[in-house]
């Protein structure tokens, strides 16, 4: 397996030793008893703790202006993707050619031995790149036919005729990501990501989010992210819930060879809204959906 991602330091190594030398240093200090070490042990929340701190220092924290504080979250009801087995049937409804035995037989003997972090909120199936053209483009339009008709037409794009690619692209972080993951799922039309919908990075511009996301995360882009809308159809169905920023695309409104903006999913009049903005802007209505890519 090839994978095209930069080497990542370890706790093995040196700068990875000085870390956990710091967490034993800490926890020899605490003189805990051996009740206290059990409590502490087993009490929940650590890896969550680590792995927020490593993300907000992990950069020069840069675009921290970027930021704004929000409460807009899942109003609609979503917590977590349906079942892995119901999204396939969703996605299979709309285009049964498509190959699942392998995805699933995945899903069943090795996504469970997965060690993912707490922000995760389940697996989501997305179609494979290429499925259904060459064109990035073309793909999202498959997706938003789809989404449409699943919306009962209630799906306007903003973006009609604008999304060849000249206007559209992945992300290098994220089609390296997507590379990887598709040799590990190889036979099979569909991949199954652990992935989050938003809410990890509301308020966060799109520049903010890719800034602070983890070693082995990447932004979901507008094909994945409308895939999954499709697949678990009660996320974005209400005003108030959080917007969906696509952060794995990049998007150049003037199809100038500058790709300073980002598609998004958002609500109006009544309607799913595909559109694009500017990867600076921030607003506490929307945050960028991600995924994970597990060791």
């Amino acid at each position: 397996m090839s994978e095209t991602l930069a080497p990542s330091v370890t706790s093995r190594d040196p700068k990875g030793l000085k870390l956990v030398s710091i967490v034993t240093a800490a926890y020899d200090k605490a003189w805990l008893t051996e009740e206290e070490a059990q409590r502490v042990n087993e009490a929940g929340g650590l890896a969550d703790l680590i792995g927020k701190f490593i993300s907000d220092n992990r950069s020069a924290n840069q675009f921290a202006s970027e930021e704004v504080a929000s409460t807009y979250g899942y109003l609609s009801g979503y917590t977590k993707p349906v079942a892995v087995t119901d999204q396939v049937d969703i996605l299979r409804g709309y285009w049964p050619r498509l190959n699942p035995d392998s995805v699933l037989q995945y899903y069943r003997e090795v996504y469970p031995s997965f060690e993912l972090p707490g922000w995760v909120e389940g697996p989501i199936v997305a179609i494979r790149t290429g499925f259904f053209s060459d064109n990035y483009g073309e793909e999202l339009e498959e997706v938003l036919k789809a989404l449409k008709k699943a919306r009962d037409g209630k799906l306007y794009n903003c973006r009609e005729g604008q999304l060849g690619a000249e206007y559209l692209r992945q992300s290098e972080r994220t089609q390296a990501k997507l590379r990887v993951l598709t040799e590990r799922q190889w036979g099979s039309d569909l991949l199954i990501l652990p992935a989050q919908l938003g809410i990890r990075h509301r308020g966060r511009s799109v520049r903010r989010a890719r800034e602070t996301m983890s070693a082995s995360e990447f932004g979901l882009g507008s094909a994945i992210t409308g895939t999954a809308i499709l697949t678990n159809p009660i996320r974005l169905t209400q005003y108030d819930d959080l917007w969906i920023d696509c952060a794995g695309d990049e998007y150049s409104p003037d199809a100038d060879g500058v790709f300073g903006g980002a598609p998004c999913f958002d609500l109006g009049g009544g309607k799913v809204e595909f559109d694009a903005r500017k990867v600076e802007y921030c607003s506490d209505f929307y945050g960028s959906a991600s995924g994970f890519l597990p060791q």
